[in-house]
Formats: structure tokens, sequence, C-alpha cells
């Protein structure tokens, strides 16, 4: 299963570890994501959400 939001499509990006010696890696940052029952046209479905669209509101949580 891809490591996206379902509303803002938002995904994994990739950076360095930076070692205290300054020697670098890759390594990839993973969007925050929840697994939330959502009211989406009237019906309620589970979707994956990142945390930054629950916080703003852009996702209706179901009751």
């Amino acid at each position: 299963m891809a490591k996206r939001c379902e509303i803002c499509d938002k995904g994994p990006m990739s950076g360095n570890h930076v070692s205290h010696a300054h020697n670098t890696t890759r390594r990839r940052f993973l969007p925050n994501l929840h697994h939330v029952r959502a009211q989406i046209n009237g019906q309620t479905k589970k979707i994956r959400v990142c945390s930054g669209c629950l916080r703003s509101g852009k996702v209706v949580k179901a009751v």
C-alpha cells in the first residue's frame, strides 16, 4: 500500500542522514498518516489521511 495521503497526495520525500562527522547517507521522510473513518460524499469510508489534512479541516470525521 502506498504511503500517500488520499486527500492532498502528500508522499515520501528523500533527504540525508547527517552524522556528527558530517557523513551523509540517503534517508526517507514519510508523511504522518492516520487511518480515519471519514464522511465522503455523504458516505462513510476508511481512508489514509496525513495529520496536516486532519488539523486543517479538509476531512470530516464520521460519527
